[in-house]
């Protein structure tokens, strides 16, 4: 190698070393799935009971079947759809959650600026006036003159503890955060307006119950207040009865109070005043039960809740940020660079070789004591981290359990829907039996009250677990993450800067110049 190469060589060296300089600090690994492969101590029945019901039929749980990312169809209800895309477009905080999601991906892409150098430049007039008692610096002794600066200002701090790396690697994690809250915000909508939906039928449901009750009982009473203008019933029949009749109609109010409540908070999902009252009304009988139902692994499961998702970016933030605080506890290596004109009187003479100025200026800045601040945050960010990796856990945990509690709430709601419907026709069949005593001159007031409260108590009870086991799918998507990964609705954050890629871009400039060298030097030769 000639002589005349190693000052080429030795820069592209430098430049490689500069380039490839290590990152402080930990380097981020995803945690490991959960060590279990089943959400409860027994194996899982592969299907739940049935009864002879509306949405009485088994449901079955599939291990390993994907998650639809409009899951909510499964339920069959067009209005049930129109009311989820349309909370969709209008519900404010989904809107928000995008913002946040811009907001931290423009602060990531600021910070990769610090990977540049910082350019400047500035033009400076001034008149300034010399005091008499001193001698003027322009050679016709003027006292009063102008002075005109222009120059460009370069600097640039070498990142070669990885400080700057680090700093956007916290923030790429924080953006990834932000997308995983939006994807949360996303499911907790959806899940949120289903679950109105239903309970909106459940309640629905339960007046028409009460109503068919209240008619009932009117009926009850107008037989015995015949029976005792004709001399065959006694008073106190029919002051129980009207007692029975006002007790019923007692529990009316508080439902239609929830129904109302329950429509405003409808309206307030879909992005609507109260009195935008929404045009869809739901009933049970319109919706249908799904039945073929996803059980994803626990250890498929950390991939797919958008909330381990962002406790695990939360962990990939903080420890980029342990990096971080390392680094700034090791010097610091910067250049900077000035050059221009400077020219007193005129402007126009400003660009001339006479009125040439530079500087160039190299500084390593060591911290030497602090009061112990810098080694504190270190600690600081040592101990956030470990907080991360502990909230990582809970988060974990509580996902799995989540869904195993899902997944048991869905095996006793069928169990309690087959109790419900047999309970609703025994209870109905020791009220007919009290009416026909009734009829048929046989009063006993104790045995047809009973029959009666019994009875209104089995159609509650069965509209109740009816939507109990609506409500308990909904459960089980929201717990398996709702499929997000099967929709694009909010925009990936830019993709991370590796290390390992700055290191490649610094090797491939060193090898471009050494061919481009030795090149020449073989044309020389």
């Amino acid at each position: 190698m000639s002589v005349t190469r190693l000052p080429g060589v030795a820069c592209v060296i430098i430049a490689a070393l500069l380039g490839s300089s290590c990152a402080v600090g930990p380097d981020f690994l995803r945690p490991a799935a959960p060590e279990v492969d089943r959400y409860t101590v027994e194996l899982l029945a592969p299907r739940t009971a049935s009864a002879p019901v509306a949405d009485g039929r088994a449901q079955r749980f599939e291990n390993g079947k994907d998650v639809d990312g409009q899951w909510w169809r499964m339920f069959h209800s067009r209005p049930l759809n129109e009311l989820v895309d349309e909370s969709l477009r209008h519900n404010p905080s989904l809107d928000a959650a995008k913002s946040a999601i811009r907001v931290a991906q423009e602060l990531t892409l600021a910070q990769y600026g610090a990977f540049f150098p910082l350019i400047q430049a500035n033009y400076v007039p001034s008149r300034q006036q010399v005091p008499q008692a001193l001698s003027s610096p322009l050679a016709n002794g003027a006292n009063v003159f102008n002075l005109q600066t222009a120059q460009v200002l370069v600097s640039y701090t070498f990142d070669v503890w990885g400080v700057n790396r680090r700093t956007v690697e916290s923030l790429q994690a924080q953006a990834d955060f932000q997308r995983f809250q939006a994807e949360a915000a996303y499911l907790t909508l959806t899940s949120n307006v289903v679950l109105a939906a239903i309970n909106e039928a459940s309640l629905r449901g339960q007046i028409d119950a009460t109503n068919k009750m209240i008619d009932a009982n009117v009926k009850i009473l107008d037989i015995l207040r015949n029976q005792f203008n004709a001399g065959y019933a006694a008073r106190t029949d029919v002051a129980a009865q009207e007692a029975a009749l006002a007790q019923i109609r007692a529990t009316l109010p508080p439902l239609r109070k929830a129904l109302q409540q329950n429509r405003d908070a409808i309206a307030a999902l879909a992005g609507r005043f109260p009195s935008q009252d929404p045009p869809e009304k739901f009933l049970l009988a319109a919706m249908r039960l799904p039945v073929d139902l996803p059980v994803s692994l626990p250890s498929e499961l950390i991939n797919q809740r958008p909330d381990v998702r962002s406790a695990e970016e939360q962990l990939h933030s903080a420890s980029a940020q342990v990096g971080v605080a390392i680094g700034n506890m090791l010097p610091q290596f910067t250049i900077s660079a000035a050059g221009g004109y400077t020219q007193a009187l005129f402007a126009s003479s400003l660009i001339s070789q006479q009125n040439q100025f530079f500087t160039l200026t190299g500084g390593v800045l060591q911290p030497v004591f602090d009061g112990f601040n810098l080694w504190h945050r270190e600690q600081s960010a040592q101990a956030a981290l470990d907080q991360a990796v502990a909230q990582y856990r809970v988060t974990v945990i509580g996902a799995v359990q989540n869904v195993a509690d899902s997944l048991r709430a869905l095996q006793n709601d069928a169990d309690l829907l087959k109790a419900a419907n047999d309970f609703e026709r025994a209870s109905k069949i020791s009220l007919d039996l009290a009416q026909q005593q009734l009829q048929g001159g046989y009063i006993n007031i104790v045995l047809l009250l009973t029959a009666q409260t019994t009875y209104q108590q089995s159609l509650i009870g069965l509209v109740q677990a009816q939507a109990a086991r609506l409500s308990d799918t909904v459960a089980l998507y929201q717990a398996l993450g709702g499929g997000w990964w099967n929709h694009d609705l909010f925009p990936a954050a830019p993709a991370r800067p590796a290390i390992e890629t700055q290191q490649r871009t610094a090797e491939v400039a060193a090898e471009s110049t050494a061919t481009a060298e030795a090149a020449a030097t073989a044309k020389h030769e």
